[in-house]
């Protein structure tokens, strides 16, 4: 297998998928899109927006313990 048995493999799914939640959260709150568009809202909201990216980073600190114990 290309990255190991079948915990390292999940260990890396986690941590990308922590990593682009973390991520795309942070960026959609500090830099929203400049023209939205019809139907969109004018920023992401806030509240929802922390706690996924919160979410997220606890998932990819997780993964990365994981994937160095």
């Amino acid at each position: 297998m290309l990255f190991g048995d079948a915990k390292t493999l999940l260990g890396w799914l986690i941590l990308a998928l922590g990593g682009a939640l973390f991520a795309g959260n942070v960026m959609a709150v500090v830099k929203p899109p400049p023209a939205p568009k019809e139907g969109d809202l004018s920023r992401a909201p806030l509240s929802r927006s922390i706690f996924m990216g919160t979410l997220g980073f606890i998932a990819a600190i997780w993964a990365l313990a994981t994937l160095l114990s």
